[in-house]
This record gives C-alpha cells, structure tokens and sequence, in this order.
C-alpha cells in the first residue's frame, strides 16, 4: 500500500533517481537544488511511498499571490515557503518512477498537496508541464492556461492552474 509522507533528508539519493529516470538532464534538477528543498521546502515536499521505498514526490514553494505561475527563476532561487496562509502553491516536479506508474501516485500526490494547500488556506495550485503531459493534469482537475514563458531546458511548456474551493478567484 502506498503512503504519502513527508520528505526525509535521506531520501535526497532516491529523490535525484527517480528525477533522472523521470526528466532529461536539461530539465532534472540538481543534487543542490533538491538539498535545498528538502531544507527549505519541507512541508510542501511529499514522499509516495511503498513499505520503505520511495516510489515519487511532489515538491514545490508556496508563494505569494502575486505570482500566478511557476517562473523559472523559482527552480534556481532557494525560494522560502511564505509562512502565513494564502498565497499560491507551486510544484517544481512531480515525479514517479517508471516501475510504479499506472497506479494513481502521481494523483494521490497531487491530491495530498491540494490537500494541505486548502488547508492553509492557498488560493491556487500552478505548475508547468510539457504537451503530453497536460491530459493527466486535466484528468485531475488542472486548466490548461497555454503555453509557460518558460524557457527552462529548451522545452515548450504550458501553465496548469487548478484553483481551490473556498477563495475567490478569477483565471482572468
């Protein structure tokens, strides 16, 4: 059965696998990156996990509502999660490793951190993901915006937004 945790420093070795496995080496993030997001990032970094392996994770800051969409500079900043309810939830990544996909954790994930963005009260969830990708999203409740101003890794990427249920938001 599978748990959804929270993130432990010593998942960073099983955390950079699945991230290699699951993204080119232009869109993985680094061992660095993800040190600091465990570090910083802790109670928006979840863990999927089968018995005592990690088998995916979801991570991501929580930013003020300024920021509608992910932007890159947020994947290369140590962002700080904003402390105070609102704001917006972010994912960097979601990933799960190839050997577990078909099974609902990339959904059991998203849903965990939906979860903890009504909570504290968030007024959206934003991420970016690539064309083939966007069904998935959409399956669990994303819009997609259209095409991200990313450049990150040379891709073309689109804005995912789902908003949350009690906060009054326009997509406008």
């Amino acid at each position: 059965m599978i748990k959804i945790t929270a993130v432990d420093p010593q998942d960073l070795p099983a955390i950079l696998r699945i991230e290699r496995l699951g993204f080119n080496e232009a869109e993985a993030g680094t061992a660095a990156q993800y040190q600091a997001r465990i570090n910083q990032l802790a109670d928006t970094f979840l863990a999927a996990r089968d018995a005592d392996q990690l088998v995916g994770f979801i991570v991501g800051p929580v930013v003020d509502a300024r920021f509608k969409y992910i932007e890159d500079w947020m994947y290369e900043a140590n962002v700080q999660n904003r402390a105070q309810p609102g704001g917006n939830q972010m994912i960097q990544t979601i990933a799960v490793d190839p050997d577990y996909r078909g099974q609902g954790i990339g959904s059991s994930l998203l849903q965990a951190i939906e979860k903890q963005a009504i909570q504290n009260q968030r007024h959206h969830i934003a991420l970016t993901c690539l064309l083939d990708r966007v069904p998935f999203y959409e399956k669990n409740g994303y819009v997609n915006q259209g095409i991200a101003a990313s450049a990150h890794a040379g891709e073309v990427w689109y804005n995912m937004i789902k908003l949350l249920p009690s906060q009054p938001h326009s997509l406008g």
